[in-house]
């Protein structure tokens, strides 16, 4: 499999996550170890508050933790995931969720998460995140370095 055949395969893979089509969200970047997602909030994911759920916010940068740390094409699996809010959003407002490997040491990778208002810029919530991959392999594993 060449390398176009493979990020093909592995893009192919991400972009089947039911629950981000469900929530309309987008994988709009998606590269060894990074990826951006995105979100345009409705009225349907607000809280009693009129603010956008923590649970949706929580749902996007857990969507771009997923792709970054699955976008080797080996299957990888969240273990620990800590996240802080820090502003609130609400209906209309366009979040933008990046995904960043920060270290990797074998079957461990440690992620950080952003997550902005795309309108205002300002940091919605922020993410460090633990991945564990296993020997599994959903694309062919690429040994080119």
């Amino acid at each position: 499999m060449d390398n176009n055949d493979r990020k093909r395969k592995i893009n192919e893979y991400i972009q089947r996550d039911s629950f981000a089509r469900f929530l309309g969200a987008k994988v709009e970047i998606l590269k060894p170890g990074h990826s951006r997602v995105t979100l345009t909030i409705t009225d349907d994911m607000l809280n009693f508050h009129g603010l956008t759920h923590g649970g949706v916010v929580f749902a996007i940068g857990d969507m771009a933790f997923a792709a970054a740390s699955n976008s080797h094409g080996q299957t990888a699996v969240a273990l620990n995931v800590g996240i802080n809010f820090l502003k609130a959003t609400t209906s209309g407002d366009r979040l933008v969720a990046e995904a960043e490997e920060q270290t990797a040491a074998g079957p461990i990778a440690l992620y950080d998460i952003t997550i902005r208002n795309d309108r205002t810029g300002e940091l919605v919530a922020k993410s460090q995140d633990l991945v564990y991959r296993k020997k599994e392999w959903f694309a062919a594993r690429d040994d080119s370095g």
